[in-house]
């Protein structure tokens, strides 16, 4: 998905390219371990071309979601799995998504403007009662993609960017954000007056006004709300050397909680207020971020040697494959990370494939180590406060 300028998610940034659905957000592989097998803390993931076939990158999941504290329940194939943000996000039916379960809404109403760099999604804050594998959170805050709730706020439009509210530009049936923190904003959306970022509304009337949050009601991690392995997440997926069509992987739930979580073997990387590390390449450094949700690795090389781009697309086009290295650091902890970037127009050709190795563009301000990066690795995501055997979140570690 988008890399928020608001929210404290960080997933990427939606681009059409080639006619390709292009998360805008890449890696190299590494040193994968094992993929955890079935288990009631494990659910399966695949890297497709998700509902509408032409998502490059996309890693999916399946999530059922209930009315509380009953058996009427729905399962929604295609959810985008996000490390860079918070809070399961569904698509109504009504722009294409697979959500008809009438989930009952917060009172108010109460609606959400959640902005990414590329675009926002905007519908009312429901609850539900969450099942991800073995897995169950009880009374969650989630938020229903649904353009035709209330009218879109003038505040929406602000942020500058175009509202995402139907498959064909979403490419899912919705968003599962599984990032180092509980809620999708905080603090700040708990104010009232100039403080807050005007994110939640209240609709009882139209137009709807900004509404102050408790943390409580505010779109919030599943993960945190389980009742057990409720302190992060790993995903695991296999190496990834040239396009193929499709890859499957595993998303374990907890750290250090069962025998199938263990962070052994990796390094923790401690992460600021804004869940960034840092990354240095060719001498610049840079606030960085492990973000599953984006599809490439988003990076600047301004350099004398610098990487070409493609004329019709944006993305890197190098007239071979471009090794690189980097360094990530955060504290005291600090690691190389060797990585590829290759030629889009020729990943693309492949007209089967779905998935891309070493799919990077540019990005100014910030390294945005997407999908690739996670080609080949386990990457571990702590939650704030939670307690791990590595360490209290939030964290990422690999």
């Amino acid at each position: 998905m988008t890399r928020p300028s608001i929210l404290r998610s960080l997933s990427c940034a939606l681009l059409l390219a080639g006619g390709i659905l292009l998360t805008r957000c890449g890696g190299g592989s590494g040193d994968h371990q094992n993929i955890a097998p079935a288990a009631t803390n494990v659910q399966a993931i695949s890297v497709n071309g998700g509902p509408t076939g032409n998502y490059a990158n996309g890693v999916f999941a399946t999530v059922t979601v209930c009315i509380p504290s009953t058996s009427s329940c729905q399962s929604i194939d295609d959810v985008l799995v996000d490390t860079g943000s918070y809070g399961l996000r569904l698509l109504s039916s009504g722009g294409g998504g697979a959500l008809t379960l009438a989930l009952p809404t917060q009172s108010g109403p109460i609606g959400e403007c959640a902005p990414f760099v590329d675009g926002f999604t905007w519908g009312p804050v429901a609850t539900a009662d969450i099942q991800i594998a073995g897995e169950k959170a009880s009374a969650v805050p989630v938020q229903i993609i649904d353009s035709t709730f209330s009218t879109v706020p003038a505040g929406c439009q602000s942020f500058g960017v175009s509202e995402i509210d139907t498959i064909s530009v979403l490419g899912a049936n919705g968003l599962l954000g599984v990032g180092p923190f509980l809620e999708d904003c905080g603090a700040a959306c708990t104010e009232t007056g100039s403080g807050n970022p005007g994110l939640y509304y209240n609709c009882a009337s139209v137009p709807c006004t900004v509404a102050a949050q408790p943390l409580a009601e505010q779109v919030a991690n599943p993960v945190g709300s389980f009742a057990t392995d409720n302190n992060g997440v790993i995903v695991e997926l296999p190496s990834v050397s040239s396009p193929v069509g499709s890859i499957s992987g595993s998303l374990v739930f907890g750290i250090g909680t069962q025998a199938n979580n263990s962070p052994s073997g990796v390094n923790v990387f401690p992460l600021n207020s804004s869940a960034e590390i840092s990354t240095t390449f060719k001498g610049q450094s840079y606030p960085a971020f492990l973000d599953s949700g984006s599809n490439g690795l988003f990076f600047l090389d301004s350099t004398a040697t610098s990487i070409p781009v493609c004329s019709d697309s944006g993305w890197y086009c190098p007239t071979s494959t471009a090794n690189l290295s980097s360094t990530v650091t955060s504290g005291a902890t600090s690691s190389t990370v060797n990585f590829s970037v290759q030629n889009a127009d020729n990943l693309f050709s492949s007209q089967s494939a779905s998935v891309f190795p070493g799919l990077a563009a540019p990005n100014t301000g910030s390294f945005d180590w997407g999908l690739p990066f996670f080609f080949g690795r386990n990457v571990v995501t702590a939650i704030e406060s939670k307690s791990t055997p590595a360490g209290t979140g939030p964290y990422w570690a690999f």
